[in-house]
């Protein structure tokens, strides 16, 4: 039986070969998260980057095992925030509010 690509491994050999693109894709994943608040789409985009950047090199800055990020990571994770905070420092950035604007007045 033919095996399947998944869009996470065509997003992982992408950023693998274009990592100048990550900054880009987790403002975008982030955006999509704050309009429709799909964690399992936002973890499974996180899980995609710290794939491409190292899931054992994340797991030992965040001072998490590697099977615990995998766990975070999954599809049926469920992270603290505190955990996704430091995920997203191994990884180089910082989670910071961002003002939106009110919806205009129709």
């Amino acid at each position: 039986m033919r095996k399947f690509r998944t869009l996470d491994e065509f997003e992982e050999e992408y950023l693998r070969k274009h990592p100048e693109e990550i900054d880009d894709y987790l403002t975008e994943i982030f955006q999509e998260y704050a309009e429709d608040n799909d964690s399992g789409a936002l973890l499974a985009s996180l899980r995609v980057v710290a794939r491409v950047r190292g899931i054992s090199e994340i797991a030992e800055q965040t001072g998490m095992t590697r099977r615990g990020l995998q766990k975070a990571l999954s599809s049926n994770g469920n992270p603290r925030l505190e955990n996704v905070n430091s995920i997203m420092k191994a990884l180089g950035y910082s989670l910071t509010p961002q003002k939106i604007m009110p919806p205009a007045a129709e």
